[in-house]
């Protein structure tokens, strides 16, 4: 049994089936007895991007927050503990969402589901 968080992009994929989530990533999420988290930062990303108009969904935030619900996919809130650990992480990333993702794996201790290499940069277990 593993406890993977998944990046933001994983979590649009994953909701859409696309083909560019990778096999591993796809099997992880799927084998039931795996814990798969999802931080609520990645819903808050979703949101500022929409209203952007640099995303465009075919479904609803509430109901990508259903699916998560529907396939066991725990949204995790923002814990003072995250944002410790969010404090004295490098600046290998500068997206916001995405330090704040990877300060929360750090913290949680859980693998990241992603495909952005600067994620990597952080000392975290990433699958893809």
């Amino acid at each position: 049994m593993g406890k993977y968080l998944l990046d933001t992009h994983t979590l649009l994929w994953v909701q859409e089936d696309s083909p560019h989530l990778s096999a591993k990533a796809k099997e992880t999420i799927r084998k039931k007895t795996n814990e798969i988290y999802v931080s609520i930062a990645s819903f808050w990303e979703i949101v500022i991007k929409i209203s952007l108009g640099k995303l465009i969904l075919n479904y609803t935030l509430n109901e990508l927050h259903n699916a998560c619900v529907f396939n066991n996919i725990i949204v995790l809130p923002i814990q003072l503990s995250n944002l410790n650990h969010l404090e004295n992480l490098p600046f290998h990333h500068k997206d916001p969402f995405d330090r704040l993702i990877s300060a929360t794996a750090i913290d949680l201790q859980l693998q990241v589901i992603t495909k952005d290499g600067n994620i990597g940069k952080y000392p975290l277990n990433i699958l893809w």
